[in-house]
């Protein structure tokens, strides 16, 4: 399967973050590929992190982009099996003839990170569910993980590995790996500094977060973990393109509990369904981080989106936006009622077939 993807990759050309909206950097070397995707999230928390996980699966066995990996920058061991279990379910690249299914989308964790940040959904126990008779519910593929490497250390050795230009992130989370990643020195992968492997291989982030318009008023996730943000923030390239997806894009785009279990109807043991059943999810979760896979993945022609210019970080964490036609930075706007009925669709869509 695997082989007929990355055959069908090689027809697919990305749209979105290219030189034609980039007047100042005309020059630049456009990766026209297949969209490859590094996803940054803080998985135990809200759901809507996993749907942004299931998606890319979902997109990259349609031959519509290529999961490089999946930093969980929610600290610790635990939060990184939860991706395991996803990976394991929904993964699309496996072991020829392994027994039981291993995923090979690599996973890299946050040891030194933010203690204790806000859970506002707590499924981290879903790795160790259980059948009627003890055996586990959902297998994975990670056997050891102490042995997985530090989020920062797996950007290195994902992004030297890519054409340059070419690696779109996801940052559905906290900024914690990205921020030493940018922090950090050549190794056996490059020689390049964080900040320079950043400006030499990515195309583009995609970042949930950020409050801009009339209001001002601090951004959740980077206030989490502001001394990380303001590092993430003075060291990102200003010549590699952002795009932020605010709150209030996937505000209105809310996916119901029950509507989550009844399209998941073939089975129960299904990862997000038995989140869905077992822990109290009706607390208002809106598809808020899909957002960000959506237009890495199917590009800019989906969004509307604000003029370029720049966004700087306050002590506070509130994202100043300053318009500027040679700026790095773009954010999406709120979208009409029919957008977001559209946008709910698609989710739902991809959640009926997972």
């Amino acid at each position: 399967m695997f082989a007929a993807i990355l055959t069908l990759c090689g027809l697919v050309v990305l749209t979105s973050c290219t030189n034609k909206d980039d007047p100042g950097r005309p020059d630049r070397q456009v990766y026209t590929g297949v969209p490859l995707v590094i996803l940054d999230t803080d998985l135990g928390s809200s759901t809507d992190d996993l749907f942004a996980l299931a998606m890319l699966h979902r997109y990259e066995q349609e031959g519509r982009c290529r999961l490089l990996g999946v930093v969980v920058d929610r600290m610790g061991e635990a939060n990184a099996a939860i991706a395991d279990v996803m990976n394991t379910y929904l993964g699309c690249r496996t072991r020829e003839g392994a027994t039981p299914k291993i995923s090979e989308t690599p996973i890299g964790l946050v040891r030194e990170g933010i203690p204790a940040p806000q859970v506002w959904i707590d499924y981290g126990a879903l790795p160790t569910y259980v059948n009627a008779d003890g055996s586990p519910m959902f297998q994975r593929s990670v056997g050891d993980y102490s042995a997985l490497p530090d989020g920062y250390v797996l950007y290195r050795q994902l992004l030297a590995a890519q054409p340059d230009h070419s690696v779109s992130i996801c940052s559905i989370g906290f900024v914690t790996a990205l921020a030493a990643l940018l922090q950090s020195e050549g190794d056996e992968y490059s020689p390049l500094s964080g900040v320079e492997l950043v400006r030499r291989k990515v195309k583009c982030i995609y970042q949930m977060g950020g409050v801009f318009g009339q209001s001002v008023e601090p951004d959740f996730n980077l206030s989490q973990g502001i001394t990380f943000a303001q590092t993430f923030f003075r060291l990102w390239p200003e010549d590699v393109d952002m795009v932020f997806s605010p709150q209030e894009v996937g505000e209105n785009v809310e996916y119901k509990p029950e509507q989550v279990i009844s399209d998941i109807a073939r089975t129960d043991a299904h990862p997000i369904k038995q989140v869905y059943m077992t822990c109290d999810c009706n607390t208002g979760q809106m598809m808020w981080d899909p957002m960000a896979v959506i237009q890495a993945v199917e590009g800019d022609d989906l969004f509307t989106l604000s003029p370029r210019g720049r966004v700087t970080l306050t002590p506070q964490a509130e994202t100043i936006f300053t318009p500027s036609a040679t700026g790095n930075s773009r954010y999406q706007l709120p979208g009409t009622a029919d957008w977001n009925a559209a946008m709910l669709e698609k989710i739902r869509r991809y959640n009926r077939m997972m």
